[in-house]
């Protein structure tokens, strides 16, 4: 196989409808009797991993480019507004293949991970936060990292150390990052190192601190590793922050300046998640295609973006 686009999304629908057809209970309650979707589910997630590859963050444009060049591959495309209500429908089902895939790749048991959280801006103008839907979800917050404050939402990433997604959650921007994580890992696969008697390695920033927290992590089979905070003596493990946590901070990159994680286009709450799942999809596929050609590079989305 190759590492171009249209190779990708064959291997991801050929993938996609086998795990669809063992897991029917994935798949959006249909009524019995009704007109039947010409375009399938796996077609369905399939285009919406190359909308998001290729940039397109219009779905009237994406789905005016896949007529001109993609009727080859998808011969019954849906309308915008069919397209738009199909997405929302499937985000459960994108949510629950960004682990499936993820779980198909020889990385998923890395013994580090690493997390943190990068805004979601969601308006801008006064006049669209205060008419906008998402208002007692979204809200102001802080961006340490770009000195400046957003309205919006924000994404809690644990990954691996070539940036597969493990695990993730979407949450106002004022929300604790520890107590966002607290509720990640229940969900999360159980180590390797964890289910060999050892421990798995989380590796954060400052922010996630406090003597209970750490406890709860230890409790779990994992080792914190965080720069010291002020006052603190110094932790074990320094020489490691700063080029793993450089890679999350890519990880964010990616997201942000590739897949186009801040101009989601979402309206409503469905909306939104519908996009921002979409996007960590289209990055797992990727890492999980890289992998499976035995790239070195498994998050480089270079081959896919044109």
């Amino acid at each position: 196989m190759d590492t171009d686009l249209d190779t990708l999304a064959t291997a991801l629908y050929v993938t996609v409808d086998d795990l669809l057809l063992a897991h029917p209970e994935r798949v959006p309650a249909r009524p019995v009797v009704g007109i039947a979707p010409r375009t399938s589910d796996a077609e369905m997630l399939s285009l919406a991993v190359m909308q998001a590859l290729l940039g397109f963050t219009s779905e009237a444009r994406w789905l005016r480019h896949a007529r001109r060049h993609l009727l080859g591959m998808f011969p019954h495309l849906p309308g915008q507004s069919g397209y738009n209500k199909r997405l929302r429908k499937l985000a459960p089902t994108m949510s629950w293949l960004v682990s499936a895939l993820a779980a198909a790749t020889s990385v998923v048991g890395d013994e580090v991970w690493l997390v943190d959280s990068t805004p979601v801006e969601c308006a801008r103008s006064r006049e669209t936060v205060h008419r906008s839907e998402l208002a007692g979800w979204a809200e102001y917050g802080y961006c340490a990292s770009h000195s400046r404050f957003f309205w919006g939402l924000r994404l809690h990433l644990v990954t691996t150390v070539h940036g597969l997604p493990v695990g993730w959650a979407l949450t106002g921007a004022k929300t604790d990052e520890r107590h966002a994580l607290a509720d990640i890992l229940p969900g999360l696969p159980v180590p390797a190192a964890v289910l060999a008697g050892g421990r798995q390695v989380l590796i954060a920033d400052k922010n996630y601190y406090g003597k209970s927290f750490e406890a709860d992590l230890e409790t779990s089979g994992i080792e914190l590793l965080r720069p010291a905070r002020k006052g603190e003596e110094p932790r074990p493990g320094q020489r490691f922050f700063k080029p793993l946590r450089q890679i999350i901070e890519s990880v964010n990159d990616t997201l942000k300046g590739q897949l186009d994680l801040e101009r989601h286009g979402g309206r409503s709450i469905a909306g939104v998640c519908a996009r921002i799942t979409q996007r960590l999809l289209a990055m797992t596929a990727a890492i999980w295609h890289n992998d499976d050609l035995g790239q070195h590079v498994r998050r480089s989305l270079t081959a896919y973006d044109h």
